[in-house]
């Protein structure tokens, strides 16, 4: 992500959720399919089930973002570790569907919206603290996204960031 200097808060978060969107894609991207639908072990959680989890969070959320609460009754947020997406295409499909619900929601904001109470399992929040709760939150899963799929890609593993310098003549 090139840095662009601003002192809107929206546009800073809007390219902060872009970046880790990318992210994540760039990781998933490399990680072999067999990868996406594998644990470390009994207790962790997959690629897809992490996926399947942050795009169940982003409809809960961020759809009727201003006006409803963001943990709707339909949500059944267990269920989101459970049975996650089969195939590539559909954990990307997922994936999409989440991001396209959570930008559309955020995307129109203003700076006057900030100061906004919206709620979040019935506790008021600002704009801004919501925007800020999930970039936290997003941010934490992509990085794990990005551990497990540069886990499974092994040696074709091939850097999201700045390499790390190599010895001279090695």
């Amino acid at each position: 992500m090139a840095h662009q200097f601003t002192t809107s808060y929206l546009k800073d978060s809007l390219d902060l959720f872009r970046y880790y969107k990318k992210l994540g894609e760039r990781a998933m991207e490399q990680c072999p399919d067999e990868g996406l639908f594998a644990t470390l072990d009994r207790e962790s959680n997959s690629i897809a089930t992490i996926v399947k989890h942050i795009a169940g969070n982003m409809r809960s959320r961020w759809t009727d973002f201003l006006t409803s609460d963001g943990e709707k009754p339909d949500r059944n947020r267990d269920t989101e570790f459970e049975t996650p997406p089969q195939t590539r295409a559909a954990l990307l499909s997922l994936w999409e569907s989440g991001w396209k619900i959570f930008l559309g929601a955020l995307e129109p904001l203003s700076d006057a919206d900030l100061g906004r109470t919206v709620t979040i399992r019935g506790e008021p929040h600002s704009v801004m603290q919501a925007i800020n709760r999930q970039i936290a939150h997003y941010a934490s899963h992509v990085g794990q996204i990005v551990l497990l799929a540069k886990h499974y890609a092994g040696h074709g593993w091939k850097t999201l960031s700045i390499p790390k310098a190599r010895p001279a003549g090695g």
